[in-house]
């Protein structure tokens, strides 16, 4: 039974399907995020698994929501992962 891929250097498509803690190099799923606000344009940096209603700081729209897991963004909201 041949395998689909080098065990040693497996494809990142992969790697991304595995448990965080399965994977060849362990690395978390949650990541900081900027979140562009629909009404007023002002970028925020909320964490991607956000435990509680984020808002924004002039307009006081609220830019995403819990949902147990990873947070929802409201509509109109557009994110970029922020970068080391």
């Amino acid at each position: 039974m041949p395998l689909d891929h080098d065990m040693l250097n497996p494809p990142a498509t992969y790697e991304e399907k595995l448990h965080k803690l399965k994977r060849l190099v362990q690395k978390p799923n949650s990541f900081f995020m900027d979140v562009r606000c629909s009404g007023c344009f002002q970028i925020s940096t909320v964490f991607s698994h956000a435990a509680s209603v984020v808002v924004c700081a002039t307009c006081n729209t609220v830019l995403c929501q819990p949902t147990g897991g990873k947070a929802r963004l409201s509509v109109g909201c557009s994110f970029r992962k922020k970068v080391d």
